[in-house]
């Protein structure tokens, strides 16, 4: 732990090969994790196709201003993701994909600038781990694969806390140009990363006859920048989700002073800079859809922001407890590695400069889990800003036991191991639908992969280990989009409405359906699907579920039955049963 740095390193990661195959498998990490089989889906839920319902109405009617469902302002979230996923509309046409793509984005501009972040704190080692596990965790593949504004928001809160590292001087960025060598220093398996650390904040070190010397120019410049665009980025998160971005960072800000003490450092995030840029990207919107629409700040601040946090009016109850095991499943597979830095890493000998740094990852990841199970309403999304942290912590784990001969860096790698050969299990003898040489690939894949990174955890191979879990899960998570494709008619509309058409639409209705199935009805189709009742007269086409048939048949006559290519849905051609009037009896009959 304290010898020091040799002098002699390359200052760029291994060789030529070496390099070539890194970066391959970071992009295709990146790509498989985050922009393959973005259609492979219809839209699910009920939030999906309302808001890309938004999001076309943008693009189609051209108010980019005030947010509209079915004609009506509608001001559940801001503007950001729907401006996205209409621009998307507009260049690539309206699709899955194209809804999904402001999402798969997001969560590439949250991973790059975390992975700057990591290089510059501890250079290539860091960095290129942090490329490969941020992309390849639970949360990060789903809510980059969602049509909604989770990911924006944690993307955009995730820029700023990285600018807010480097405006409170936690990124030595003055010394590294002049010490990039010593950066490239953690590929020498001897030092630590916090020694490397360690060396470069030395470097930073004011001695006593240069404390009171004002900073250099290019510091300067690069705060300034820092600060602009810690503002402007937190400006976006409060476009993307509202002002819950903003007490966030605060939140995080202040356990970490509360931990520190370095309380002085906060006041500068408080510059006019970060101030003016804040107020330059989050306030002109607001403005004008409150100009706009007059009952605007009532409904999105009091209703689903206050409201939403502080009663149960959105019934999303759950209990206090709830977040822990959403966090464990969004942190799979590598969620133990974080084990592993609370319990070694927390005794590690830190200096002033280290602790800060590792602190400040702490309480950005720890407080939104804190502030949200305070909350009455509980939505596994809400979480998500709190998983870039929780991983760059993670990574750093993985990379210092690389290092260690320790038994709990095997138990890490080898738990990925066992998850695979789990989900193995799991997938031959749950019911799924699915059936023949997918099923087959996905259990060897899961066991032969699984029994191999077992095996190297045992042996102390955790480097090869911990990469072989990384292509397991590339190829598994292939297998799972093609299957899900394949299970598209029983998860959403799309087949359902396909099946109907735009020339059938108008006469079309829906009868009880789930709220989630009659949002994408109404996207896939383009129009609201009214409720069919018995007043409706002349022939309808209708869209139900199989337990409400026996009230229906009580109420309409079916004329004609469609074979639906969809489990979940009915869709038959309907006539209202005639009544007649028996005037001498004074009785209507059917």
């Amino acid at each position: 732990m304290n010898d020091a740095p040799t002098s002699a390193a390359p200052s760029l990661p291994g060789t030529s090969i070496h390099k070539i195959t890194w970066t391959a498998l970071i992009l295709i990490t990146l790509y498989v994790c985050y922009f393959s089989h973005l259609g492979a889906l219809g839209l699910i839920g009920p939030d999906e196709p309302r808001y890309a319902w938004i999001a076309r109405d943008m693009a189609e009617s051209g108010d980019w201003v005030t947010p509209r469902l079915y004609g009506k302002p509608w001001f559940e979230k801001p503007a950001l993701y729907y401006w996205g996923a209409a621009l998307s509309f507009k260049l690539f046409g309206v699709n899955e994909t194209t809804a999904r793509l402001p999402s798969a984005i997001a969560a590439l501009l949250a991973t790059l600038a975390l992975a700057w972040l990591a290089l510059r704190l501890a250079g290539w080692e860091l960095a290129r781990w942090l490329l490969l596990l941020l992309p390849g965790s639970i949360g990060m593949i789903g809510f980059s694969h969602a049509a909604a504004p989770d990911m924006p928001f944690a993307a955009m809160l995730t820029l700023a806390m990285v600018c807010a590292a480097v405006a409170l001087d936690l990124v030595p960025i003055a010394a590294l140009n002049e010490h990039a060598s010593t950066l490239a220093q953690i590929e020498n398996p001897t030092p630590s990363v916090f020694e490397v650390l360690n060396e470069t904040a030395e470097t930073l070190r004011p001695d006593a006859t240069t404390a009171n010397t004002a900073p250099a120019p290019r510091s300067n410049a690069i705060r300034y920048a820092s600060l602009f665009l810690f503002g402007f980025f937190l400006g976006a998160a409060v476009l993307a989700k509202g002002p819950a971005a903003v007490i966030l960072a605060a939140g995080a800000m202040i356990l970490w002073v509360a931990a520190t003490g370095r309380w002085r450092g906060v006041l500068r995030l408080f510059h006019p800079v970060a101030i003016g840029a804040f107020l330059l990207s989050s306030l002109p919107w607001y403005i004008l859809c409150a100009r706009r629409n007059p009952d605007f700040f009532h409904v999105f601040i009091i209703e689903h922001n206050i409201n939403r946090y502080l009663t149960a009016e959105f019934q999303h109850l759950q209990p206090f407890w709830y977040y822990l095991p959403i966090t464990i499943v969004a942190l799979l597979p590598w969620v133990c590695w974080l084990a592993w830095f609370a319990f070694s890493e927390s005794r590690a000998p830190l200096n002033e400069l280290q602790r800060a740094q590792i602190l400040f990852m702490a309480a950005w990841g720890f407080f939104p889990l804190l502030f949200f199970s305070l909350s009455k309403s509980k939505l596994p999304g809400y979480i998500l800003p709190a998983i870039p942290p929780l991983l760059f912590l993670i990574s750093l784990a993985a990379v210092r036991a690389m290092k260690s001969r320790r038994d709990f860096a095997r138990y890490a790698v080898g738990s990925a191991g066992l998850l695979w050969l789990v989900s193995g299990a799991w997938v031959y003898f749950s019911k799924t639908g699915l059936a023949g040489s997918l099923v087959f690939l996905y259990l060897l894949v899961a066991v032969l992969g699984g029994v191999a990174i077992i095996s190297l955890a045992v042996l102390r191979h955790v480097r090869a280990g911990l990469l072989s879990s990384v292509i397991v899960l590339l190829v598994l998570l292939t297998f799972i989009y093609v299957a899900v494709g394949r299970l598209d008619p029983q998860l959403s509309a799309r087949a359902s409405a396909a099946q109907i058409g735009t020339q059938r639409a108008a006469m079309t209705y829906s009868f009880k359906l789930q709220r989630a199935w009659q949002y994408q009805l109404d996207f896939y189709l383009h129009r609201e699907i009214p409720e069919w009742s018995p007043a409706v007269s002349g022939a309808a086409l209708l869209v139900t579920n199989q337990k409400n048939l026996a009230e229906l048949k009580n109420q309409a006559e079916i004329i004609d039955v469609i074979p639906s290519v969809s489990p979940n849905a009915l869709i038959l051609e309907v006539r209202t049963r005639a009544l007649t009037s028996d005037i001498a009896g004074g009785r209507q009959v059917r």
